[in-house]
C-alpha cells in the first residue's frame, strides 16, 4: 500500500509506502541547504524514496543527481518517483551499497555530495522492528565513517559535502569530516522551537578546504503558536 503526497503546490508528487520508511522534515531541511550550480554532478548517499533529489532537481534542472539506495524496495520506489515526475534525464537512481560506488561512479567526479544518514548506533536505543525504518535510522548497513569516506572519494577538489545529523553527535561529525579532508566550513543548529535545545545540525565541508568555520543563525522549525515557520514553509513549498 502506498500514499501519494504533493509538495510545492503540486509540482512534485511523492509516492511513499503507507507502512515502512517515510521521509521526514529532515529531508526537506537538508534539500534547502544544498546549493547546486548548472551542470553540477551531485550524489545523494542513502536516497530513500528519492525525495531530496526530486526537490533539488525541481529547482536545478541542469544538474544531474545520483541517488544511491541499498534497500531494493526503496530504490524501486525512488525510481518510480523519478518517472512520475518526469525527471528521468536529470536523476539516476542506483540500487547498491554506497561503499561499492566505484562500480557505477568514478571517484572525483561529484561537485556536491549530500546525505541524511543513519545516525543511531546499533547499540543505542531500541531498533525499529520494521526493517526499512531500522536500516534508515540505525547504523546497520552504513555508519557515519562510511558516509564521510565515500563522500571524500566521490568529490572533486573543492567539492562540497552537506549533511544533516543529530546535534548531540556534532563533535563526531566534525571530527570525522576533518579526518577525511572535508574541512567543515559552515554549521547551522536546528531547533524544534525557539525555546528548545538544538535537535539537529547541518554541516557543510569543502574537500581540501582551508580551516575556518562559520556558524550560521539557528533554524527554527515550529512557531510558538504552532505550525511551521516561514523558512520551513519555503523549504516544503507551502
Amino acid at each position: 500500500m502506498t500514499t501519494t503526497d504533493s509538495l510545492f503546490q503540486g509540482q512534485l508528487k511523492i509516492i511513499q509506502k503507507k507502512k515502512g520508511y517515510r521521509f521526514s522534515i529532515d529531508a526537506a531541511i537538508l534539500a534547502g541547504h544544498v546549493s547546486l550550480k548548472a551542470a553540477d554532478v551531485a550524489v545523494d548517499l542513502g536516497t530513500g524514496c528519492g525525495i531530496i533529489p526530486l526537490i533539488l532537481s525541481l529547482h536545478n534542472p541542469s544538474a544531474h543527481i545520483y541517488g544511491i539506495e541499498i534497500q531494493k524496495d526503496l530504490a524501486e520506489l525512488a525510481s518510480r518517483n523519478v518517472r512520475v515526475n518526469g525527471m528521468e534525464e536529470r536523476i539516476t537512481i542506483v540500487h547498491g551499497d554506497m561503499k561499492d560506488f566505484k562500480s557505477y561512479l568514478r571517484p572525483g567526479t561529484a561537485g556536491v555530495v549530500f546525505s541524511n544518514p543513519p545516525y543511531r548506533s546499533v547499540l543505542s536505543g531500541r531498533i525499529n522492528p520494521e526493517a526499512e525504518r531500522a536500516v534508515a535510522r540505525h547504523e546497520i548497513k552504513a555508519c557515519l565513517s562510511d558516509v564521510v569516506t565515500v563522500a571524500e572519494c566521490l568529490l572533486k577538489p573543492a567539492g562540497r559535502f552537506v549533511v544533516i545529523y543529530p546535534a548531540e553527535r556534532a563533535v563526531d561529525l566534525v571530527g570525522r569530516m576533518r579526518a577525511s579532508k572535508l574541512e567543515p566550513k559552515q554549521l547551522r543548529l536546528i531547533h524544534s522551537k525557539q525555546s528548545s535545545g538544538a535537535k539537529l545540525v547541518i554541516a557543510e565541508g569543502i574537500k581540501y578546504g582551508n580551516p575556518g568555520l562559520k556558524i550560521l543563525p539557528p533554524l527554527i522549525i515550529y512557531k510558538p503558536e504552532g505550525g511551521y515557520t516561514d523558512e520551513i514553509k519555503k523549504m516544503i513549498g507551502e
